[in-house]
């Protein structure tokens, strides 16, 4: 940022409207980071490792808002944790392969305390816009009293990744519903359901899971499949699915691999179809990078559908006071109705600019383009990788803002270098 730019921004602040009254500015020398969950917190600590200070601004009152307030009790890493580890920090050796949602939040406040990561808590980002006169982003954002802050930066990281907003679908007649309707993100346990017949709309990861835990606390639920699904071990000789697939795909082409995986999961599982689950014609692994769709990894849901415990329904037709008509024609009553439909992007809702799509809020540009954008703005945990994919980004990003960095130091120094020198 030279200093002809940094005076028409005063000047262009004192005059504007938009700049004036109660709004507090705030101006940041280096990327402002919008989120403080795992990709906000890599993203923070990749640049201060490489001498490049940041803000991190963060809607809730804590780090990991998602993990730490709106995930169910039995979650745990569903992948080994190496494949989870934040660059520069990696799991302590004492906790278990999988770590459960408390140990990972542990993780994470102890990641933000190494590396001096003190997020501005309670501002939630209404506008972000680049100003092309003075090639600035300026981002509005209000505090948890409705206080306005104006933060001005020459680069913008988004980190608030895939899971931002709860997905609640529109479903006929559920506003009818007289028994509890909740979406998995108000789910902490099957307690309360104990005895009830409990219809769970997903069969993702988290509806398999849900499923499991109302299991073990004696409700009785049902799953809706709408769609095919693949469902995979967790672990097939001796190794993770997931370490085994990574590996494989180092020396066979991922058709191959897939194959792999579909034999050894018939093997272990048996035909999914017989019981309720079709998978799709097109491979796991295949599926994920063409679709973003996971494969569920199973940690003993398949065994409950198998015995009866948990039943497997189509799509809903409608929902009444008590009951739900599905598809096929059957209707059926349940005390109370689980949303485990996902989550989604809200970066559309608040950034103004094109390099996110407004039908899903995910980058336009696919993996492994669309950690970058035009004018210094970039994007931390979209790829459709998890924790493993938030931590390539944000490396990527922090090593393009370094260079910049340096460059515009540089270009500082001898500008003011040379107005020193017209002084003397």
């Amino acid at each position: 940022m030279t200093i002809s730019c940094l005076r028409e921004l005063q000047g262009k602040m004192a005059n504007d409207p938009h700049f004036t009254g109660s709004t507090r500015r705030v101006w940041v020398p280096g990327p402002v980071i919008i989120g403080a969950g795992p990709s906000g917190l890599a993203a923070a600590a990749c640049l201060k490792e490489k001498g490049v200070p940041s803000v991190v601004l963060e809607r809730s009152n804590c780090i990991a808002s998602l993990w730490q307030n709106k995930t169910y009790d039995r979650l745990r890493l569903h992948l080994p944790k190496k494949f989870c580890e934040l660059p520069m920090m990696p799991f302590p050796e004492d906790y278990p392969e999988y770590p459960s949602k408390q140990q990972f939040v542990e993780y994470l406040e102890n990641y933000a305390k190494r590396f001096g990561i003190k997020p501005v808590f309670e501002q939630e980002v209404e506008s972000a816009e680049y100003d092309e006169c003075v090639g600035l982003w300026r981002l509005k954002s209000v505090g948890l009293k409705g206080e306005e802050m104006e933060y001005v930066c020459r680069w913008l990281v988004v980190a608030t990744g895939e899971n931002a907003e709860a997905v609640v679908p529109e479903i006929k007649g559920m506003a009818n519903f007289r028994g509890e309707v909740r979406h998995t993100s108000e789910y902490k346990n099957g307690s309360r359901f104990s005895g009830k017949k409990v219809l769970v709309v997903g069969s993702g990861n988290s509806g398999m899971e849900v499923c499991l835990d109302l299991c073990n606390y004696n409700a009785h639920p049902s799953l809706i499949v709408r769609d095919s699904v693949h469902v995979l071990p967790r672990e097939m000789l001796g190794r993770s699915t997931f370490g085994l697939s990574m590996w494989l795909l180092k020396w066979l082409p991922i058709r191959l691999v897939d194959r792999f995986l579909l034999i050894m999961s018939w093997l272990i599982f048996g035909d999914t179809a017989s019981f309720g689950l079709e998978r799709p014609k097109v491979g796991p692994l295949e599926l994920k990078g063409k679709t973003g769709k996971t494969p569920v990894l199973d940690v003993g849901t398949l065994a409950k559908i198998k015995s009866g415990d948990i039943k497997i329904h189509p799509s809903i037709q409608s929902v009444g006071n008590h009951d739900v008509r599905f598809v096929n024609g059957r209707v059926e009553k349940f005390d109370a109705i689980i949303l485990a439909t996902g989550y989604r992007s809200n970066t559309p809702s608040w950034l103004k600019n094109q390099m996110f799509s407004e039908k899903d809020g995910m980058p336009r540009k696919t993996f492994p383009q669309g950690w970058k954008g035009e004018y210094g703005l970039y994007a931390v945990g979209f790829s459709r990788r998890g924790l493993f994919g938030s931590s390539m980004d944000a490396k990527r990003v922090s090593e393009d803002i370094e260079r910049l960095w340096k460059a515009e130091a540089k270009q500082l120094s001898k500008t003011i270098g040379r107005s020193f020198a017209l002084q003397c």
